[in-house]
């Protein structure tokens, strides 16, 4: 999956008399540059979502609440379900919450993201059904993920006051993202909004400074549980799904930074009853990100991706919206 994501971020006036004496416009601006997004939301399926700054350093003790919408049309994210032509569309309400703590004397981050989910559409189904034509109208809960993350190098714990005077060279951080089988499940049913299976996605990233520019690159790989109860008493497997993400930032003044990705994702395959199916991913996608912060804890981002290629011709189109509040004692 190759996905371009542009993003800016822009700073308004705001004032926070309990921070005069920590010259608060320019811990403002590290923050709001280096912790503008503590979650990715693009959660329509872990293996495709962008990150940039995933593994930036940010003030110990400081939180994040993000509510968001995100539209999709076109194909399952996923990619791996036996139907074609699909045409669906989903309407995805995510919460999520972020803290930043120290770990091991480095910057750690564990986040939680619920998503709530409306699909509609239709599909036809491969041999699992005959070329039948299937057709899906439903809402829920999706399934829930949490990801911890450690900067290993270059991201050390600061407070809010030590961290006016840090500025990025080179950062190693690692993470493990773990969704659990908490949505909606109907196994009489070919398309749900749960994959009734666990999925264990560990990454690695690397954060390189060089002036007014960040290049960043990160690589992981999801693992997946069997789904035991597939549809007409199947059982499911998958492979492991391998992903790649590159990011060349460039810092702006006041606050303002832009970011153009590429992310890339091959693997996967599934097997139905010891069956393997011809669904071997090979994908990239192309988006675009525009992030304002409101204030001193606001902020508001719009976002867009869509399908540029892919093996399994699962291309579908992302649009989404998402509010932000972050707060920490004392700031």
């Amino acid at each position: 999956m190759l996905e371009f994501v542009f993003s800016f971020a822009t700073r308004f006036p705001f004032h926070m008399s309990s921070m005069t004496t920590l010259q608060p416009r320019r811990v403002m601006l590290r923050i709001l540059a280096t912790a503008a997004w503590a979650i990715s939301m693009f959660t329509s399926t872990q293996a495709q979502e962008i990150e940039p700054r995933a593994y930036s350093n940010a003030p110990i003790g400081m939180n994040f609440f993000i509510a968001g919408y995100a539209y999709t049309d076109g194909d399952l994210p996923s990619g791996t379900l036996p139907i074609r032509n699909a045409n669906i569309e989903t309407s995805n309400a995510v919460a999520a919450y972020a803290h930043v703590f120290d770990l091991w004397g480095q910057s750690g981050k564990i986040n939680v993201i619920l998503p709530y989910t409306s699909l509609s559409g239709t599909a036809e189904g491969t041999a699992v059904l005959s070329g039948q034509t299937v057709e899906r109208n439903i809402n829920g809960y999706s399934d829930m993920s949490s990801k911890l993350s450690i900067n290993l190098y270059g991201a050390p714990a600061l407070s809010l006051k030590e961290f006016r005077n840090y500025k990025q060279d080179l950062i190693i951080g690692a993470s493990l993202q773990i969704t659990a089988p908490t949505g909606q499940y109907d196994s009489s049913k070919l398309v749900n909004l749960s994959t009734n299976r666990w999925s264990f996605k560990p990454e690695i990233g690397f954060s390189k400074a060089v002036g007014d520019w960040t290049g960043e690159l990160q690589a992981g790989a999801t693992f997946f549980s069997d789904n035991t109860d597939f549809f007409g008493g199947k059982t499911r497997s998958q492979k492991a799904l391998y992903s790649l993400q590159g990011h060349a930032i460039y810092a702006f003044n006041a606050g303002v930074w832009g970011s153009l990705d590429a992310t890339y994702f091959a693997g996967g395959r599934t097997t139905i009853d010891g069956t393997e199916s011809s669904d071997l991913q090979q994908n990239w996608r192309l988006g675009g990100t525009l992030a304002f912060p409101i204030d001193a804890h606001h902020s508001i981002k719009l976002y867009a991706s869509s399908g540029v290629s892919a093996r399994t011709d699962n291309n579908y189109n992302l649009f989404g919206i998402a509010w932000q509040y972050r707060w920490a004692p004392g700031f």
